[in-house]
């Protein structure tokens, strides 16, 4: 008899599990503006999941400004100190609680890999309520690169001791979805970060569900058999 392969899960943090895209938007915004440097709420939204250095390129390019390596360091220290002021009001997205306990209980293994670094992803798991001391927790200042690039996803899967056909990521940037693909692993995009569907399965998701609590509900289909 052939031998089940199990999947593993592979999970962004901010979006994903938790509701915090947009506070991280107004932290952005906010710094920014104490470096004088206009730039509207909706492109800042359509950066948030790529790492610190990719925005500062990008912002480069849109503003036509020049950013040396200490402004660099003011936006990031500015971005942090002000989404941690915000993070009040951060909550877990619907079924998030839920998807991780019936995964832990089923013995799927999963991990969560983020672009943020730990500053500020050590508070944003905590309002999870989860117990996730047997988790494997990847953050930015772990990796050399972030997303779009692969290794934060690399470096989960690593950890998990899983090979590319067995993990899927779950995200709900392009970013996810590209850093996914990039790395060979199936990718499972969720609307609950405010990208549409069209944008995630374009940068390759194969399946995309609203938020944690619908994935819950069509985990079998995923690989997720409890």
């Amino acid at each position: 008899m052939a031998h089940r392969v199990e999947t593993a899960f592979l999970f962004d943090l901010d979006g994903t599990l938790i509701d915090s895209v947009y506070q991280h938007v107004l932290a952005w915004q906010e710094a920014l503006d104490a470096e004088g440097v206009e730039l509207s709420v909706w492109r800042i939204h359509r950066k948030i999941g790529m790492s610190g250095g990719l925005f500062t390129n990008m912002l480069l390019r849109e503003t036509g400004l020049e950013f040396d390596i200490q402004r660099i360091e003011r936006l990031q220290r500015r971005h942090a100190e002000a989404y941690r002021r915000n993070m009040r009001n951060v909550r877990p997205l619907p079924g998030s609680r839920e998807l991780l306990r019936a995964l832990r209980d089923a013995e799927i293994p999963f991990a969560i890999a983020t672009s943020g670094r730990m500053e500020t992803a050590g508070p944003a798991l905590e309002t999870l309520g989860f117990d996730f001391s047997e988790t494997p927790i990847v953050t930015r200042d772990q990796v050399k690169f972030a997303k779009p690039e692969p290794d934060l996803f690399l470096a989960a899967a690593e950890r998990l001791h899983v090979g590319a056909d067995r993990a899927s990521v779950v995200g709900d940037s392009v970013w996810d979805m590209l850093a996914a693909t990039r790395a060979r692993f199936l990718g499972i995009g969720l609307l609950s970060g405010g990208y549409g569907l069209e944008e995630l399965e374009r940068s390759g998701a194969y399946r995309v569900f609203e938020d944690p609590a619908d994935l819950l509900k069509h985990l079998d289909e995923v690989g997720g058999r409890r």
